[in-house]
């Protein structure tokens, strides 16, 4: 609990953005305030010249109160304001955030609902944890992933081994078949590495098969007592429980993790059964290779020194019958090799080539060693332990270490183990079609180097054709510092050698400028501590960022959260970190977006995430196509939003300034109050849930519509003042076409003129049908819904008219009767209206135009192709259009 944070808020950039644009807005509504004010308090001033001859009689300015006084204009200016910040208020869209939020819960149920993002195995669907972020999805310019559990099953199988220097353990794993397949040579279709092939059924957690040791056979080895040994300390170096079928007398273990349990399969079925655990005591049965019978042993559990992110490691200390002290360890070989007792065995340097070779082949390595202890050792450091553990300082875990570090040396090399990680159903080409969609993909894992890159060429993030830029520390002069012990002088010959690998690589880069040769940068975790060091990590982006992929191993949980705020930081776009495990929280966190894969490891990742999925491949359609609507569906949503509220609230100002500024409405109040309630919300809430550019299917066929929502283009600083500005030219087209057709002629059969009433019902009519119509406009994917809401808004003002029309003028004051009576009857009304509306929508129409015919956007070329029902562009003509984007938003930073 001490080590836990709070989590951090995250707001999507489009709400940040959102919130300039109100403030924007908001000094507009002062700015049309104060004109109003000023000149109302100049002719407010104008009505009693200096001889007291009163300039407009019919105001009475000579017995009037102080909102009009002219003695006191300077008074009934600043009243007036008041009033204009009242009267303009509706260009401050409040019940925007409303309809934003009831959007994104939708979008968020469609999400969760999505079929093809369900996974039937584990009976796990997608889920949207938050639904602040949804838009966010379709602009994420870096993913940032976990390698185990998350491009991989995480259902580790034992597969191969090396004991006492030989290799044991036959066939070829997934990551080998890709390689041999990259080099072109020759893939056997079936080479049985299988134990289901010998054994008849399948195992989980044991795909091993090698004739020597299978089946009792070890017992005929040579270096029979080290492989006795070797699985041995597999069978009693965990932590797992023994649970035991009472009908068919099976055993199946619960272990921390997936590598641990199968250690412990691996032990079974070789011969050596963990059966029992009790709280000091560790039950096998084994094979005694003198008499090849099966006995049951008995070892007493003295302590256990549990694995760490930061040991590596994690040992036992038992007892056997023979009274014998032994301990028994395992752990990563970056810091088992260096606890080896001086006196090498022969076999170390082959163990570390086939751990190499294991690597290579994307296996998962752990080296197996053991040491006898004598009793006196035991006493002393046992006591110092305790002490460690009984202590309640705040240095208590150091201490707890420092005993373990004592008595973990002069160990004995027994051998390493490989067990395979396969790569989960669809990754390869999930992660290829989420490059053609420009985004960066960076894997951060704890793994080797060499495990790293094989599963980088596996999963198609690394590529033939693409030249590596490994940056290293394992170089002769920094391991002989190390072994003298000389701290700083390793810190700065690391840092120098940091320095001078990121330099050489950005000449690599620089020289190749211009061409279409690709870069896969590769770095380990303890070069990655010295590269995110203040003074270098500025370089170490620049490089990591002109690459096309980014593999990070050896990784510590702290250093997988820093390298994502850097990337976030240095960046400035979005970042996505997907994970499975607690130990990704960090990097969830951190990032702009947090997706958590609800794996084997439990739910921490998911459970700490924005949005979780069952599947990496699930990524695919979360971003190419929920992202991409989503963020498309907000955008047009608030920038409509802004048109309608501008185009409504600027006819109230042209006609204040028509009527000297007075203050007076030009609409009945009822009427302004209906207009972000009923006469048109629910059109921009269907258009924010439903509305398709083009289907899911042609979001998935061509990638590089996704760029829409990286380059921001659809909400672009352009963009939003452009559709303000359609709608002030809207509401100019409303008032002046309006009032010019209709103030100097009948308007009834009995020849009256309009008046105040029939004059705001007609302008208001024009604007519910102009702001409606544009809608049905914008929108690209029509459904029932939609009609009925865009249409039903229209009718819904009509029969609003009809209603409140109809009761008492104490009540319905300006609006009695005034469709019946006064508008319906006259043909002018009809007639304006249909003028007026398609005025009021010819100059986008005329931009659309122009736009889609000489300048298209992506989605502008595909819906013109799929309509045509020819071929689309080839993805090099939309890599052109997407080049422009890129070209257009980098004039926009300037």
């Amino acid at each position: 609990m001490q080590n836990a944070t709070d989590p951090p808020s995250k707001r999507s950039k489009i709400e940040r953005k959102m919130d300039k644009i109100i403030y924007i807005l908001f000094s507009v509504l002062i700015s049309v305030s104060f004109i109003g004010s000023f000149f109302f308090g100049i002719n407010t001033e104008k009505d009693i010249d200096r001889d007291r001859n009163v300039k407009r009689w019919y105001l009475r300015p000579d017995r009037t109160t102080v909102f009009y006084d002219p003695d006191r204009s300077a008074l009934a200016a600043l009243f007036h304001f008041l009033t204009g910040l009242l009267l303009y208020g509706y260009l401050i869209p409040i019940s925007l955030y409303v309809s934003i939020e009831l959007v994104k819960v939708l979008q968020s149920v469609f999400i969760n609902q999505d079929p093809d993002m369900y996974y039937e195995e584990t009976d796990r669907p997608a889920h949207a944890r938050t639904s602040n972020l949804n838009e966010e999805l379709g602009q994420v310019d870096t993913i940032l992933s976990d390698k185990t559990g998350t491009l991989t099953c995480n259902s580790m199988d034992f597969v191969k081994c090396s004991v006492a220097g030989v290799a044991y353990g036959r066939g070829m794993t997934e990551v080998e078949r890709a390689l041999a397949k990259r080099k072109g040579d020759v893939v056997p279709h079936d080479d049985g590495n299988t134990s289901a092939d010998l054994q008849g059924k399948s195992i989980k957690g044991f795909n091993f098969n090698d004739d020597r040791i299978m089946n009792g056979q070890w017992v005929n080895e040579p270096n029979a007592d080290t492989i006795q040994n070797f699985f041995r300390v597999l069978a009693l170096c965990h932590t797992a429980i023994p649970e035991v079928n009472q009908e068919t007398g099976e055993i199946a273990y619960e272990a921390e993790s997936p590598d641990e349990a199968a250690f412990v399969i691996a032990a079974r079925e070789l011969g050596f059964e963990f059966f029992k655990r009790t709280q000091t005591s560790i039950s096998l049965h084994e094979i005694d290779h003198t008499s090849g019978r099966k006995i049951d042993r008995s070892f007493t559990l003295l302590h256990i020194l549990e694995f760490s992110s930061a040991r590596k490691r994690m040992s036992v200390i038992v007892k056997n019958d023979e009274d014998q002290l032994l301990l028994l360890c395992k752990g990563a070989d970056s810091v088992m090799f260096e606890r080896l007792s001086n006196d090498a065995q022969d076999f170390e340097a082959i163990t570390m080539d086939h751990i190499k070779r294991y690597s290579e082949a994307g296996l998962r390595t752990l080296v197996v060693a053991y040491r006898g202890i004598s009793k006196e050792v035991f006493r002393s450091w046992e006591e110092e332990f305790m002490k460690a553990q009984t202590s309640v300082s705040a240095d208590r875990d150091a201490l707890i270490e420092a005993a373990a570090d004592k008595i973990e040396k002069d160990l004995i090399l027994l051998g390493a183990t490989a067990v395979e990680d396969k790569l989960q159903k669809g990754v390869p080409e999930c992660i290829n079609k989420l490059e053609n969609a420009g985004i960066k993909i960076w894997v951060i894992t704890g793994d080797k180097m060499e495990t790293a890159i094989n599963i980088g060429y596996a999963c198609s993030l690394l590529r033939d054709d693409m030249k590596k830029i490994v940056i290293t520390l394992d170089s002769p002069e920094i391991n002989d510092l190390e072994k003298r012990g000389e701290k700083k002088a390793v810190a700065k010959a690391s840092s120098a050698s940091i320095a001078n690998q990121i330099r050489e690589g950005k000449l690599q880069l620089s020289s190749c400028e211009g061409n279409s040769i690709s870069f896969g940068l590769i770095i380990d975790g303890k070069s990655l501590s010295y590269a995110l060091s203040k003074n270098q990590e500025d370089s170490f982006l620049d490089l990591a960022i002109n690459c096309a992929s980014v593999i990070c191993c050896r990784s510590t949980p702290k250093q997988k959260a820093l390298v994502t705020r850097l990337v976030k930081k240095g960046r400035g776009r979005t970042t996505l970190a997907i994970g499975d495990g607690a130990n990704d929280v960090g990097m969830l966190q951190e990032a702009d977006i947090g997706v958590g894969i609800s794996g084997v490891e439990g739910m921490q990742a998911a459970m700490s995430s924005d949005f979780s999925i069952a599947q990496f491949r699930f990524l695919e359609r979360l971003l190419l196509v929920h992202g991409h609507w989503c963020y498309r569906r907000i955008s047009m949503m608030i920038c409509y939003f802004f048109y309608k509220n501008i185009a409504f609230g600027f006819t109230l100002f042209w006609f204040e300034a028509h009527a000297s500024f007075s203050g007076q409405p030009a609409y009945n109040d009822w009427y302004m109050s209906f207009y972000n309630v009923f006469f048109t919300s629910l059109p921009v809430i269907a258009l924010g849930v439903f509305d398709q550019d083009v289907s899911a299917r042609f979001c998935l066929k061509y990638p590089m519509l996704y760029q829409e929502g990286v380059q921001d283009v659809l909400f672009s600083w352009p963009r939003i003042i452009g559709w303000m500005l359609n709608g002030v030219i809207s509401s100019m087209i409303i008032f002046f076409f309006t009032t010019n057709s209709v103030l100097h002629q009948s308007f009834r059969k009995d020849g009256q003129v309009v008046d105040f009433e029939v004059l705001g019902v007609m302008m208001y009519t024009c604007i519910i049908w102009t702001v409606n119509c544009q809608m049905a406009v914008s929108i690209n994917y029509f459904t029932w819904i939609q009609h009925f809401f865009i249409w039903g808004s229209i009718a819904f003002w009509y029969a609003f008219l009809v209603i409140y029309g109809a009761i008492s003028p104490t009540t319905s004051t300006t609006a009695y009767q005034v469709l019946v009576e006064a508008c319906a009857p006259s043909p002018f009304y009809w007639l304006g209206t249909l003028v007026v509306v398609l005025s009021s929508l010819l100059p986008y129409f005329l931009y659309r135009a122009f736009q889609t015919e000489f300048n298209p956007m992506i989605h502008d070329v595909i819906q013109r192709r799929r309509l045509s029902s020819s071929e689309l562009e080839t993805s090099r003509d939309l890599s052109k259009k997407t080049g422009k984007l890129i070209e257009e938003d980098s004039l926009l930073s300037k």
